[in-house]
């Protein structure tokens, strides 16, 4: 006796949506699945839309033919409002499996063709495409080496634009930096608001894989550091970047993994 085939998530019952959030986990994008909301007791409130209302209106609205990846995707919500936009071509990565389980059926609930691929940030050289917009959110700061991801970024997947975002600590100061001091200068490091990275040894708000948190100065010194450009900052921790030629050379690891 054959069996029919399973029935496509967009047209779920909100009652089978609800089954199926149920059994993908928890989830940290509190998305709107025709009714369903995947995490309406999130401890951020309604986190991702929040932060999205703070943006949005530094993203273009139309995409159309226009390539966007993002990084670390988690459950979709970015790359699906990029494709709502009209991009013609979204790609979501993201190191965890569930997640991007919970991203193929939220874009498929919702009709929208997007790739998702379970990739590490280290390495998207893998990609070998470069993309007009690159969506960086939420994961500088559970890296173990920061500044290498952003290398990586600007050599092999920014064609253009960057939307970088990242928890901030400390002094919200961003003080004027001499390109050079000398060796006996002690006296600036003493300052808060001198651009720098609280290390995280073990935890932070419980959750281990929080490395490297940067105060506003720490946060677009990196930035420019790895060839990028602040153009705006639409809200608190969030960046519009340009990439930019570097007008030196130095040695840098963004080699593509083979």
């Amino acid at each position: 006796m054959s069996r029919s085939p399973p029935k496509p998530a967009s047209a779920m019952t909100p009652r089978e949506i609800q089954e199926r959030v149920r059994g993908l986990g928890e989830w940290f994008h509190n998305l709107d699945l025709k009714g369903v909301r995947t995490a309406p007791n999130h401890f951020l409130g309604d986190y991702p839309a929040m932060n999205w209302r703070y943006i949005s209106g530094a993203i273009p609205r139309d995409l159309s033919g226009g390539t966007v990846l993002d990084i670390g995707c988690n459950a979709g919500f970015y790359a699906m409002e990029m494709k709502r936009r009209g991009a013609e071509r979204v790609v979501g990565i993201d190191s965890d499996e569930r997640y991007l389980e919970q991203a193929r059926f939220a874009a498929e609930v919702n009709g929208l063709d997007i790739e998702f691929r379970l990739l590490d940030v280290y390495d998207v050289g893998a990609l070998r495409e470069k993309f007009d917009l690159v969506l960086f959110m939420g994961v500088l700061y559970h890296l173990r080496h920061p500044l290498l991801a952003l290398d990586l970024l600007r050599e092999h997947v920014v064609k253009d634009t960057l939307v970088f975002q990242s928890m901030q600590r400390g002094s919200q100061s961003v003080p004027k930096v001499e390109r050079d001091y000398p060796f006996e200068e002690r006296g600036i490091f003493e300052s808060l608001s001198f651009p720098l990275a609280y290390f995280i040894e073990d935890s932070y708000a419980h959750d281990w894989t929080n490395w490297w948190i940067p105060n506003r100065a720490g946060a677009e010194a990196l930035l420019r550091a790895a060839g990028f450009d602040i153009v705006q900052n639409p809200a608190h921790e969030f960046y519009i970047c340009r990439r930019r030629e570097f007008s030196h050379q130095y040695p840098r690891a963004v080699y593509p993994r083979t």
